[in-house]
C-alpha cells in the first residue's frame, strides 16, 4: 500500500468541530450508565477533600479514558477533542482529574473498591460477561511488579523480580466459555510479600463471583507464592474448592518419594505422542496422585488441612541444575504439585490447574493498557488508578460480549480497536444526533450490535 497523492497534493488541517476519534465510546459509556456507575459513585463515594467533588462525573470521565487508551493522566486530553463536547457530558481537563486522584486516601480507595465491585456485578446483569458461572467458575489470583523510575513514587521498592516498582494484586474471575473479569484489585507497597493481604481478597472475591451467577462449582487457584493455611482457609470459608502449587518442602518432598514408578500417567503435553503399538502416549509430562496428603502440619492441629497432592512431573533437560536437598529422586525429573481438593478426576484437576495461567494474560492485558503506568507520585493516588483500571478492564470485556461471539474473548486491546476507536462525524437530523460512521468498516455489525442493544429502544415484552 502506498500514499495516493504527495505533497502538494495532498494537505491536512485540524478544523473539523464534529469529528470524534472514539466513536465506539457512546455505547460504552451508556452501557457505564445503565449500569449504575454514576449512582454507584454518588453513594459510596465521600470525597470533601479539593478536588474531591463531583466525584460522580470525573471517575466515569478516568474511565472513559481508559477504555479509549489512556494509561497516564495527560492521555485523558483524548477526551477534549473534536465534538467530544457535544457527545459527552462532564468531560474534564486532565489537570482537574489529576488533582481529584491525588485528593484520595486509603479509605476513599477502599471506597472505591466497592463501587467497582458493585459495577461488575451490574455489568453481569446486563451482558452475559460470566456465562456459564452458574455451572462453574474459577477465581485465580496473582501479582506483579508495576516497574516505576524515579524517586518520587510513594511506596515504590525492589520487589520480588528486582525491579523496583508497586506491587499490584489482582483477582480475576473466568469460566470455561467466557473470558476473565477483574474483580478485586490491591496496590501494595514494592517489597510486600505476594501473600500479603491474599486471604481477604479471595473473600472479597468468592462474595462478589457468587453475586455475578456463580453459583455453581467454584475454584480459588493460585500459585506457590500463596500455598499457606490462610488463603485455603479463606477458600473454604467462602464456599469453594481450592487448587495451590505447593512449595516443594520437607512434607511435599517426601510425600512424592513415596509415589510408586507404576503410579504415574503420562498425560496430553506439548510434543506428546500416540504410540500405536503400544497404545499409550509417549510423553516427557507424567501425573500421579498422592490421596490423602496433610498440610501446613507446622501449625496447630485445628489448622492442619487434608487433601489431595496431584503431581506432575517433567523430565529434567540439565541434570545438574537439581535443587538443594531433593536428592537423587529429583534428578531426572522437575516435580510440580497441586494441593486441592477438586471433586474432579486426577487429570481433570491437574488440566484445570494448569488453566491457572489465565491471570497472565489478564496481567499483560492491563499493563498493556490503562496499568502500563502507576502516573501519580501519591501512592493513594495510583490506587485508585488502579480500581478504575479495573472498572475499564470489565466495562470494555462486557462491551465486547454485547458486540459478537468473537469480541467477547478478544483482549481489550481489540475490542479497543475495533468498536471503540472507531472515527465518526456528529451532525444533526430531526433533531437527533446522527454519528457518521466509516463505510465499509470490517465490524460493522459488531458495532451495530453493541449500539443498538445499549442505544436501542427498550425490549418490549
Amino acid at each position: 500500500m502506498r500514499v495516493s497523492h504527495s505533497f502538494p497534493a495532498i494537505s491536512a488541517t485540524f478544523d473539523d468541530p464534529n469529528l470524534v476519534s472514539c466513536a465506539g465510546l457512546a455505547p460504552t459509556m451508556a452501557l457505564a450508565q445503565r449500569a449504575g456507575l454514576t449512582d454507584l459513585v454518588s453513594s459510596a463515594l465521600t470525597l470533601k477533600a479539593v478536588g474531591g467533588v463531583n466525584a460522580h462525573l470525573k471517575v466515569p470521565a478516568l474511565v472513559a479514558g481508559m477504555v479509549a487508551g489512556a494509561d497516564s493522566i495527560d492521555d485523558m486530553d483524548l477526551l477534549r477533542h473534536g465534538g467530544m463536547g457535544r457527545l459527552f457530558t462532564g468531560i474534564r481537563a486532565p489537570s482537574t482529574l489529576g488533582t481529584f486522584l491525588r485528593s484520595f486516601t486509603f479509605g476513599h480507595v477502599r471506597q472505591l473498591d466497592a463501587v467497582a465491585s458493585r459495577f461488575v456485578i451490574a455489568l453481569a446483569k446486563n451482558s452475559p460477561i460470566l456465562a456459564g458461572a452458574d455451572q462453574g467458575c474459577y477465581v485465580d489470583i496473582d501479582d506483579t511488579i508495576k516497574a516505576t523510575y524515579g524517586y518520587a513514587k510513594q511506596g515504590a521498592g525492589h520487589g520480588y523480580t528486582g525491579i523496583k516498582g508497586l506491587n499490584a494484586l489482582l483477582a480475576i474471575v473466568s469460566t470455561p466459555i467466557s473470558a476473565p473479569v477483574v474483580v478485586a484489585t490491591r496496590l501494595r507497597r514494592g517489597p510486600t510479600n505476594s501473600a500479603r493481604g491474599a486471604a481477604r481478597i479471595v473473600a472479597d472475591a468468592l462474595v462478589t463471583a457468587k453475586a455475578c451467577g456463580g453459583t455453581g462449582l467454584v475454584t480459588v487457584r493460585a500459585d506457590s507464592a500463596y500455598y499457606g493455611h490462610d488463603v485455603v482457609a479463606a477458600a473454604r470459608l467462602g464456599g469453594a474448592r481450592f487448587s495451590v502449587t505447593v512449595r516443594m518442602n520437607r512434607t511435599v518432598v517426601k510425600a512424592i518419594s513415596g509415589i510408586q514408578e507404576s503410579a504415574w500417567t503420562p498425560i496430553h503435553y506439548p510434543n506428546a505422542i500416540w504410540d500405536e503399538d503400544e497404545q499409550r502416549l509417549v510423553s516427557d509430562a507424567e501425573v500421579a496422585e498422592v490421596p490423602f496428603f496433610t498440610a501446613f502440619t507446622s501449625r496447630r492441629k485445628a489448622d492442619h488441612i487434608s487433601a489431595r497432592l496431584i503431581v506432575r512431573r517433567v523430565k529434567r533437560l540439565n541434570p545438574k541444575t537439581v535443587p538443594a536437598g531433593q536428592g537423587e529422586l529429583f534428578s531426572a525429573y522437575r516435580h510440580h504439585g497441586v494441593f486441592t481438593d477438586s471433586p474432579l478426576t486426577m487429570l481433570e484437576a491437574e488440566k484445570t490447574h494448569r488453566a491457572h495461567a489465565l491471570v497472565e494474560r489478564v496481567i499483560a492485558d492491563f499493563k498493556g493498557g490503562a496499568f502500563a503506568h502507576a502516573p501519580s507520585g501519591h501512592f493513594a493516588a495510583n490506587g485508585a488508578w488502579l480500581v478504575l483500571a479495573a472498572i475499564a478492564f470489565n466495562l470494555t470485556r462486557a462491551a465486547g460480549t454485547i458486540a459478537s461471539v468473537f469480541h467477547a474473548k478478544a483482549t481489550t486491546a481489540t475490542i479497543r480497536r475495533q468498536l471503540i476507536a472507531v472515527p465518526g462525524r456528529l451532525a444533526r437530523s430531526a433533531r437527533r444526533l446522527v454519528i457518521h460512521l466509516p463505510k465499509n468498516w470490517p465490524w460493522q455489525d459488531s458495532w451495530e450490535g453493541l449500539f443498538n442493544t445499549v442505544c436501542g429502544p427498550p425490549a418490549t415484552t
